[in-house]
């Protein structure tokens, strides 16, 4: 026998042929949290952000194991491959460019950042205008409007002034777009004491927090076919901005936490409320 070539006891022969049928109970329950996890994620969620997600439930799984996992559940994420950018463009001529790419801010309602994209609704395209504070790259404002014009880009902002009490001093930063540059958007800035900021011409590194959060959402969320109507469009946009976004997914910039997780932990830290 192979036991007696090897010098082994036939106990461990007949111990590990009783180990190849037992049922791994805890597997199979990690397993099924990392399926329901990457449902919950509408199919987009990778190995990366599964651990982030897991840890976050008190779970600490490495990224081997949650990529194996992966493969026996038969799980293929949408995940998208680089994108390049085009070069700089000239400055608005009359708004200047005050945030220069610094990103990192130190405290929420620092810098809010504006921009639109085009979503396919029914047989026409649809738009959405999204604020978002860098902070901790949360989504406080959004908009759906078949018109993109500076009624749908004031209709955000005023969303995320709303929602965020009123604040004063706020850096709005966005591309050189008409909806941002028209006399009634800088009107609305004005009178909520907000500082305007552009980016150059046709550089999308400008405002790249924005560019991102649009990338994910059509790469990770939206249906490659569109929506139906915009009424259903504007319900899952929400639903992916304010819920999923905000609450639950993992953001590399806030060391794997969710936007609203790391500014409630920055609450803690300060001891607001």
């Amino acid at each position: 026998m192979l036991c007696s070539l090897f010098g082994l006891p036939a106990s461990t022969y007949y111990e590990q042929e009783q180990r190849k049928d037992r049922i791994d109970v805890e597997r199979i329950h990690l397993r099924a949290t990392v399926a329901a996890l990457f449902n919950a994620s509408n199919q987009s969620a990778g190995s990366r952000t599964l651990v982030f997600q897991l840890a976050l439930m008190g779970l600490m799984v490495g990224r081997y194991k949650v990529s194996r996992l992966m493969e026996e559940a038969e799980l293929v994420s949408k995940q998208p491959g680089r994108h390049n950018y085009k070069a700089a463009g000239a400055a608005h001529p009359m708004v200047e460019n005050h945030l220069q790419r610094e990103f990192n801010v130190q405290s929420p309602n620092q810098v809010w950042c504006g921009d639109i994209t085009y979503v396919w609704v029914g047989k026409q395209w649809a738009y959405l205008a999204v604020v978002m504070d860098l902070y901790a790259r949360r989504v406080i404002g959004w908009a759906t409007s078949q018109s993109p014009d500076s009624a749908l880009t004031i209709k955000a902002l005023s969303m995320a002034y709303s929602l965020r009490g009123q604040p004063k001093g706020v850096m709005f930063h966005s591309d050189q777009g008409c909806q941002y540059s028209s006399l009634a958007y800088q009107q609305q800035l004005w009178r909520k004491r907000m500082v305007q900021s552009m980016s150059r011409r046709g550089n999308c590194w400008d405002n790249a927090p924005m560019e991102r959060v649009f990338r994910s959402f059509k790469s990770e969320w939206m249906p490659k076919q569109g929506y139906r109507d915009l009424h259903e469009a504007t319900r899952d946009i929400g639903r992916y901005l304010m819920s999923y976004y905000n609450r639950q997914r993992p953001h590399s910039y806030n060391a794997g936490l969710p936007p609203e997780l790391a500014e409630k932990r920055l609450n803690k830290l300060s001891g607001n409320s």
